[in-house]
């Protein structure tokens, strides 16, 4: 009896660590299009452009939200000079969602780039309702991919997960 329950074990842990892994690069991934959700809210509700900056450090990116302190948009040197602040304080993913970070697997040769928005990594939204178009790329511990895309013409946010049979992006 005591075999067949530590075969059993053998073979359903794994299992389990994998689907921990895939649930924690999940929730990062959601938080991430959930940061992009508020932003949109914030510049609505302050009539003003709202970004959020991914900003690389020490190979990990941290992840914060701006307000437009001068009309002009955020931008890297405003948010420098303190003329656009800080809604949010830094965020980095590994530290709220072990093994779960801003990153892209190679072998979806997709570049090296996992916050593709432009220069600045910044991704802006207006009083409006759009956006600046792009996509950032969340990575689990367990190699399972996330993306969460925004649209730029209703700044609305896709998440969708990268499914290594069929080479598709899905609803996660």
């Amino acid at each position: 009896m005591l075999g067949l329950i530590s075969v059993l074990c053998g073979i359903t842990v794994p299992y389990l660590l994998q689907s921990i892994e895939r649930a924690r690069a999940m929730a990062a991934a959601r938080y991430v299009a959930q940061q992009c959700g508020l932003a949109r809210f914030q510049a609505v509700a302050r009539s003003a452009i709202v970004a959020v900056r991914f900003l690389e450090r020490d190979g990990e990116y941290e992840i914060e939200m701006f307000l437009d302190g001068n009309r002009n948009g955020v931008r890297t040197v405003d948010i420098a000079s303190g003329v656009d602040v800080a809604l949010t304080r830094p965020a980095r993913l590994t530290a709220l969602f072990a093994g779960a970070r801003i990153g892209i697997a190679p072998e979806l040769q997709l570049g090296n780039d996992p916050v593709a928005l432009g220069p600045g990594g910044l991704l802006s939204f207006t009083p409006v309702g759009t956006a600046t178009a792009g996509s950032i790329y969340v990575i689990g511990r367990d190699r399972s991919q996330y993306v969460v895309r925004v649209l730029g013409a209703t700044a609305r946010t896709r998440l969708q997960r990268f499914d290594p049979v069929a080479r598709d992006w899905v609803a996660p």
